[in-house]
């Protein structure tokens, strides 16, 4: 089973915007996944227009708050979450491999021989 998880990496803010202060207009965001074994992961930005209305203090925001911005200001979650899915299902069954030329022989590596050192 693939878990998925998104992070906010990083804010960038505005210290002041008309009478407000520490404006967020920038969201840097992360979504990753594994499955134990395997993983995925698919990292972006999201901008943001000066809020309009209601308005948070800087110091009051949660990641659940400013990850709804993102999804609402154009991070598409379901193919971003489709997409880091996709990787580590490529993993476990890569959809293209390069198997050995036909035409050339084997390549078989020899086992190194025991070192025996003299005695004195």
């Amino acid at each position: 089973m693939i878990t998925l998880s998104w992070i906010i990496e990083r804010l960038l803010v505005k210290p002041t915007e008309g009478s407000l202060t520490d404006v967020v207009i920038t969201a840097d965001w992360r979504c990753n996944g594994t499955d134990g074994t395997y993983s995925g992961t698919c990292y972006g930005s999201a901008s943001f227009a000066p809020p309009i209305g209601s308005f948070t203090p800087y110091p009051d925001l949660t990641e659940s708050q400013v990850l709804g911005w993102c999804w609402n200001n154009g991070v598409d979650q379901s193919a971003i979450e489709a997409n880091v899915t996709q990787q580590i299902e490529n993993q476990i069954n890569p959809p293209v491999i390069a198997p050995p030329l036909p035409w050339l022989p084997p390549v078989v590596v020899a086992p190194e021989a025991p070192v025996v050192e003299a005695a004195a």
